[in-house]
């Protein structure tokens, strides 16, 4: 593997249901709670919000990327994420994504489209992910085809 540039830390003590999530340096700090919508109390954040909040802050990175690679503006992006918790076969859960891209200095759709799609090659956890879970992206309301 490549040089570390950067490493994460955090710990979790008392799980997703009543739990309590920090980074090591202090600056995160999230009461864990299983939502209602899954027999839970609420009132706390879950994983699969932190996943959607994760990979669009990472997904926006990848796309400001591909942009000057592209030498392209594509003015102040919007990702609206969504992170979906599925029961599968083994009696497990999967997990599917699903990418809202606005670029809102892009006028034309497919240049939208193949902004996202090199983003989607950059990403970090579009590479984490690839072949692992469903990824659904959309780029300036256009579907973004999946890999061939």
């Amino acid at each position: 593997m490549a040089k570390t540039l950067y490493t994460a830390q955090a710990r979790v003590e008392g799980g997703r249901d009543h739990g309590r999530g920090a980074s090591s340096d202090g600056e995160l700090e999230v009461d864990l709670r299983l939502p209602a919508e899954m027999g839970g109390q609420g009132g706390g954040t879950n994983p699969e919000q932190l996943f959607a909040v994760g990979y669009a802050a990472c997904f926006e990175g990848a796309l400001g990327a591909a942009a000057r690679r592209l030498k392209v503006d594509i003015g102040e992006p919007v990702i609206d994420s969504k992170v979906s918790l599925h029961p599968n076969d083994a009696r497990g859960f999967d997990l599917s994504v699903e990418l809202d891209v606005t670029l809102p200095a892009i006028d034309d759709a497919a240049r939208a489209v193949g902004i996202v799609e090199a983003a989607h090659k950059i990403c970090p956890y579009s590479n984490a992910t690839r072949g692992n879970i469903p990824v659904t992206l959309t780029a300036n309301g256009q579907a973004v085809p999946g890999p061939a």
